[in-house]
C-alpha cells in the first residue's frame, strides 16, 4: 500500500480535506494520512510514496527531513532542493528569459551588515548606490520595496518618494530587498498551478482587506486574456518545476505582468480563498497527489525538476 502524507503547520481546513478527498476516491493500492514524523535516521525511508510539504519554509528540521525522504525515493511536493535554492529575484530573471512580462526590478544589499561581517566584507560593493539612477530605471515613483525571498506580504512597502525609500530601507535590517516598478493595473489574478497542468485563475484585488481580496463576482475581461494568462502560468511552473504554486498577474493595457510567482506553500484555507476556490484546490491537489503516487518508483529519485535545471543538465 502506497501512502500519501501531508506535512503542515497552522493550517486548519485544507490538510484534512486533502486527506479525506484522496481516501474518498479510494484509489487502488493508495491511502492518504496526516504525515507522522518519527526519528529521522539518515538514508532511511520515510515510509511515504508522496509527501506534500506545506511547512518546511518555516521549519528547517522539516526541510532536512524532506531531503532525506526524497533521497530515499519519496516524491516530495514541492522539490525541497529547488525550493531551498529559489527566490523571487531569480524568478524575475528567469521570467525575462522566458519572455514572460515582469516589472522592472533592482536587487538591494541588506541595510545592515549580516552577522560576522564588517566593512571589509563589502569591498567589492559600490558605495553609495546611485539611488537616482535606480529610480530612473524603474520609471519614477511610486515603486514597491519587498524582500527578495519569502512571502506572505511581509515587509512590503509602497514607496512614494525618497523619504519613504530611506525610511523603509532603514527598517529592513538584514533582509535583502528589491525595488520593483509599480504596475498600475486594471485587473489582477491569483492563479493556482498544480502538477504543472491544472490551472485555476482567481479574480483578486490585493488592495482590499485580506478577507475581501478573492472576488466573488467575475469582471468582464478582454477577449483572449484568460487563455494567455493560463499559458504563462504553465510556462513559469514548467521552468521552475513547482507542482504546487500560485502565480499573481497584474494586467495593464492588456499585458499580464507576473508579479509574484514563488509561492510553493500558498494559502489554501477555506476562510481565505472561499468555498469555490477551496473545492477546486482540494480536488485537484488530490488528483495530482494520486497521479504522483501511481508513478512513484521505489529506489528511484521521484522529484520534479524544472526545465531550467533539466535543460542545463542535459547539455
Amino acid at each position: 500500500m502506497k501512502k500519501i502524507g501531508i506535512l503542515f503547520g497552522q493550517e486548519e481546513t485544507f490538510p484534512q480535506a486533502f486527506v479525506d478527498r484522496i481516501n474518498a476516491k479510494a484509489p487502488k493500492g493508495i491511502t492518504a494520512e496526516i504525515a507522522h514524523v518519527e526519528e529521522v535516521i539518515q538514508a532511511q525511508s520515510s515510509g511515504y510514496a508522496v509527501l506534500v510539504d506545506r511547512i518546511s519554509q518555516d521549519v528547517p528540521f522539516y526541510r532536512a527531513y524532506l531531503k532525506n525522504a526524497a533521497a530515499c525515493g519519496t516524491a516530495v511536493i514541492n522539490n525541497p532542493f529547488w525550493w531551498s535554492a529559489d527566490e523571487k529575484f531569480f524568478n524575475n530573471v528567469l521570467a525575462e528569459k522566458l519572455n514572460v512580462p515582469v516589472p522592472k526590478t533592482v536587487l538591494l544589499p541588506s541595510k545592515d551588515m549580516p552577522p560576522d561581517t564588517n566593512a571589509k566584507s563589502f569591498r567589492n560593493l559600490k558605495y553609495p548606490l546611485e539611488w537616482e539612477k535606480v529610480i530612473e530605471y524603474l520609471g519614477d515613483f511610486p515603486v514597491y520595496m519587498k524582500p527578495h525571498s519569502g512571502g506572505g506580504w511581509k515587509s512590503v512597502y509602497k514607496i512614494n518618494n525618497y523619504n519613504d525609500l530611506f525610511s523603509a530601507y532603514a527598517e529592513t535590517g538584514h533582509l535583502v530587498m528589491m525595488l520593483q516598478e509599480n504596475i498600475d493595473f486594471e485587473h489582477y489574478f491569483r492563479c493556482y498551478a498544480l502538477g504543472r497542468k491544472y490551472v485555476h485563475i482567481m479574480p483578486y484585488e490585493p488592495r482590499n482587506p485580506h478577507h475581501l481580496r478573492y472576488l466573488k463576482e467575475t469582471p468582464d475581461y478582454p477577449k483572449g486574456l484568460l487563455p494567455k494568462v493560463e499559458k504563462l502560468v504553465l510556462a513559469i511552473n514548467n521552468a521552475l518545476g513547482y507542482d504546487f504554486n500560485t502565480v499573481e498577474f497584474a494586467i495593464k493595457d492588456g499585458v499580464p505582468y507576473a508579479i509574484d510567482f514563488c509561492n510553493p506553500a500558498p494559502d489554501a484555507e477555506i476562510t481565505s480563498v472561499g468555498e469555490a476556490n477551496f473545492e477546486w484546490v482540494v480536488e485537484h491537489s488530490a488528483l495530482m497527489a494520486i497521479e504522483r503516487a501511481k508513478s512513484q518508483k521505489e529506489g528511484k529519485t521521484n522529484l520534479t525538476w524544472g526545465s531550467f535545471i533539466s535543460d542545463a543538465v542535459g547539455k
